[in-house]
């Protein structure tokens, strides 16, 4: 990936939050945001959505989805680590993702969401999941799209 090339953009992104999922777009997007914020001296704001079923308690403990999510925020602090820079990681649980996620960059006041979305063609044309769309509609920020390359999606 060549994420370097884009530190001499004019894009002025300060706070920025990254869902992710465990893709390695979710983690590219990581990257990102790293670069863009660290010229600005931002913050990096990662989260994992734990999406918890209707017919559970919203605060329900999920032991095994509770580790992949702690996994999965442990991978994006490497990335960042390997570019000098941190994130901050939260785990969040939710009905819906794609509302946490919005909620999440209302709360925080970012000025960005960057989104890591895999190439998926199910019926020959991309296709965004949900969760995407909803944050794509709703955010009232920037939203950043960073779509895997083709052939390197799960699709």
């Amino acid at each position: 990936m060549r994420i370097d090339r884009l530190s001499n953009a004019q894009i002025s992104v300060r706070h920025t939050l990254v869902p992710i999922d465990g893709t390695a777009a979710s983690l590219e997007a990581v990257e990102l945001a790293c670069q863009l914020s660290k010229k600005a001296k931002g913050t990096v704001y990662a989260v994992y959505v734990i999406e918890v079923a209707r017919t559970m308690a919203l605060d329900a403990e999920l032991p095994p989805e509770a580790a992949r999510g702690e996994e999965m925020l442990r991978r994006a602090e490497e990335v960042a680590e390997k570019v000098d820079y941190k994130v901050s990681g939260e785990l969040l649980q939710a009905r819906d993702a794609g509302h946490a996620i919005v909620d999440e960059a209302i709360e925080r006041s970012v000025d960005a969401v960057i989104l890591g979305v895999d190439y998926t063609t199910p019926l020959g044309e991309l296709e965004l999941d949900e969760n995407a769309l909803y944050v794509l509609t709703h955010a009232p920020c920037r939203v950043i799209l960073w779509r895997a390359a083709i052939g390197e999606g799960a699709g």
